[in-house]
């Protein structure tokens, strides 16, 4: 099968390459999957793309006369992609479902304990050879009430690892999962959770439901000196919201790993142009605010199961038995 990959980096080819075996033809695409780049497919029986390609009705309908019928997501979320106009033109689309939940677990308790401990404003000081201590005042997590919101394969991993750290445990979540209970793990409403937790943390899918689930109403609910980390989607948090209750002083910390607007923005070396994004701007230049790329899911072992899994989708889409299927 012959593979366009749009979105490509450098570090993902090696661990495609080692999957495949010469099995499949890849095209390496460093390109961004829109109207105006889908021609670069031409030739091509799929296309496999990462959460920030554009997969609208338009591309899809594109890539159709293309004679293109599969799109392999090497991606567990898949918000970026009309499924109804996939449907309604016959284009299969696969995913990776599950490639690293630790990876992200991993990077989630790592924020929580960056921020917690102020870790940031701790390696600046030494760095500039300032070793006072005032103002680095952290806490303990141990005791500390962790909200989970979405208790998948990821929220579970988060929950497994902050036991080890004493925490008492809340979730949120429409599905009780049985090894979170096992855990230790109290569920309750989203209200209640908000209210009640120290640090929240964000493990759900995007869709119409969870669309700014962190707003100006649910943020009024939290305890002032709050944390929230996002390591899920960043249309999760309204973020003109979480500015002004940053500004009010009414939420202690942030750590997030993905943001609102995001597309255009990350994946990409931006360090020699201005940035005209004001609200990303005014998030940088908050003290209690821990930004990163989307990054989470970067781990050898994460790139390992995207590569294997992504290429198991090639082949069994090829087989006629597809077990990723969205």
């Amino acid at each position: 099968m012959k593979v366009a990959f749009f979105n490509t980096k450098p570090y993902e080819m090696p661990y495609f390459n080692t999957a495949n075996s010469g099995q499949h033809h890849f095209t390496y695409i460093k390109e961004t999957l829109t109207l105006e780049t889908a021609h670069l497919a031409t030739g091509c029986n799929a296309v496999c793309c990462f959460v920030t390609d554009q997969l609208n009705h338009n591309v899809l309908a594109y890539i159709k006369n293309l004679g293109i019928n599969l799109v392999a997501l090497r991606s567990a979320g898949y918000d970026h992609v009309d499924l109804a106009a996939a449907k309604a033109l016959d284009i299969k689309v696969v995913r990776v479902p599950s490639y690293s939940p630790q990876a992200i677990a991993e990077f989630t308790v790592g924020m929580i304990l960056a921020l917690s401990r102020k870790l940031l404003s701790a390696h600046e000081r030494v760095r500039h050879h300032n070793f006072s201590l005032e103002g680095l005042l952290g806490y303990n997590l141990q005791g500390k009430s962790v909200g989970i919101i979405g208790t998948g394969h990821i929220g579970t991993r988060v929950a497994k690892i902050l036991t080890g750290f004493d925490c008492k445990l809340l979730a949120y979540d429409p599905a009780p999962n049985p090894k979170c209970q096992a855990l230790g793990v109290e569920y309750t409403s989203l209200e209640a959770l908000l209210k009640g937790s120290e640090i929240i943390t964000l493990h759900c899918l995007l869709n119409e439901a969870t669309y700014h689930l962190i707003n100006k109403d649910t943020i009024a609910l939290m305890q002032p000196q709050a944390m929230l980390i996002n390591t899920g989607r960043g249309g999760l948090v309204d973020t003109l919201a979480l500015i002004t209750a940053l500004k009010q002083q009414k939420i202690g910390a942030v750590g997030l790993d993905v943001y609102e607007h995001e597309r255009g923005l990350f994946f990409a070396d931006r360090s020699q142009a201005i940035i005209l994004d004001d609200d990303f701007i005014r998030l940088q230049a908050f003290p209690n605010v821990l930004i990163t790329g989307h990054q989470a899911y970067l781990s050898e072992e994460a790139l390992i199961n995207i590569a294997q899994t992504t290429l198991l989708n090639l082949t069994q889409f090829e087989d006629g038995n597809i077990q990723n299927q969205l």
